[in-house]
């Protein structure tokens, strides 16, 4: 692809198949594979994530809330959206779009169960969430008999899967508690089966649990941060490609004085005669304040240059003392050369952070 000639954020489809083919060599056939596409495909782009997935045949899909499900719905997707934290306000529209809710608590079950009567549902798919450990969102394992007496002559709704969500898969130090999990949650499913007509599919692995735990696969697994290159390992990240490179270009380059100062507040004062780059995106475009005093570096022609002084809304002072460069040229940010899981952890801080904070009006562009 040409150098950028702006801020952009490049999408590559082929690493993405790559990322998808590799997590699912990982798993049996029979199993159904889940792809999270929530927060605009993890900073990505939704639309066009789902639409290269699904013409690669991932099973279901997964968003966070119904207006991210509506927008892949309008974009063409056909196969399933579970709605993962759903809000009671949206259920007539997340039912129109046919997209199936998480239900994970007796106020959430029970105000849908009234929703899908009102609109005349039958066999509407919904699916239970159980708390097994994370302490975020699900019912309690002593919910079962509440959850069965609730359904077991319903005929609105049919329990399409249950499934919980591992709190500590990418840590091995953590092993205990994850089989923890996996035995609370094995416990529940069984629950589920005696009291149930309904043998919903079950899923629990999240894209560590597919690598330290493939052995409790069940019928699904669900899969984000590993499908857009970032492993939670060095390991598992050599395996995989990422998905997004943050470009830019150099806009103004200053020779910066001894005892001169740059950016907000002065905070980046010259220790001698020092050459500056001025870089066209900042904390609005979600590169925070947390990457200026000079902890955290881009790239100019593969070598690295520190962002100095403090991060602007809309602009990057970096230093550039010793690298060959002029006003026009490309920046990377992050991608391949520089990873986005290094870049935010100069922060201190995770790679889903800084993709997902990624604006949206930075131009997606696509390779495929």
């Amino acid at each position: 692809m040409p150098e950028a000639k702006e801020t952009v954020l490049e999408i590559d489809l082929r690493a993405l198949e790559h990322n998808y083919r590799y997590l699912r060599s990982k798993l049996a056939a029979r199993t159904k594979f889940l792809a999270v596409v929530k927060a605009f495909a993890y900073g990505s782009d939704a639309e066009k994530v789902a639409q290269k997935l699904e013409s690669l045949g991932v099973d279901y899909f997964a968003v966070a809330y119904v207006k991210e499900g509506v927008a892949l719905r309008n974009a063409g997707i056909t196969k399933p959206i579970l709605v993962l934290h759903p809000q009671t306000i949206n259920f007539n529209t997340l039912i129109t779009h046919r997209l199936e809710p998480s239900l994970y608590s007796p106020k959430v079950l029970e105000d849908f169960l009234a929703s899908a009567k009102r609109q005349g549902q039958t066999d509407y798919p919904v699916h239970l969430k159980f708390n097994t450990g994370l302490n975020r969102l699900g019912f309690g394992e002593n919910d079962v008999d509440y959850i069965t007496g609730q359904l077991r002559d319903v005929d609105e709704v049919k329990i399409s899967s249950v499934f919980s969500h591992l709190a500590a898969s990418e840590d091995l130090n953590e092993g205990t508690f994850t089989q923890r999990q996996i035995d609370v949650f094995q416990k529940i499913t069984l629950e589920i089966n005696k009291k149930l007509d309904d043998k919903p599919f079950r899923h629990l692995l999240n894209t560590s649990g597919i690598i330290n735990y493939t052995g409790a696969q069940y019928d699904m697994v669900r899969s984000g941060i590993g499908l857009y290159g970032y492993g939670n390992e060095a390991k598992i990240d050599a395996e995989l490609k990422p998905v997004a490179t943050l470009k830019t270009i150099i806009s103004q380059i200053h020779k910066i004085e001894p005892g001169e100062t740059v950016g907000y507040n002065r905070s980046f004062a010259s220790d001698g005669h020092r050459i500056s780059a001025t870089l066209p995106l900042g904390h609005a475009d979600g590169i925070g304040r947390q990457y200026g005093g000079g902890k955290t570096y881009v790239l100019v022609h593969g070598k690295k240059a520190p962002i100095i002084g403090n991060v602007c809304m809309d602009m990057i002072m970096i230093d550039v003392t010793g690298i060959s460069c002029k006003e026009g040229d490309e920046v990377v940010v992050f991608g391949p050369e520089l990873s986005a899981m290094e870049f935010a952890q100069t922060a201190n801080t995770i790679s889903y952070e800084l993709l997902t904070g990624i604006s949206q009006r930075i131009s997606r562009v696509y390779k495929d």
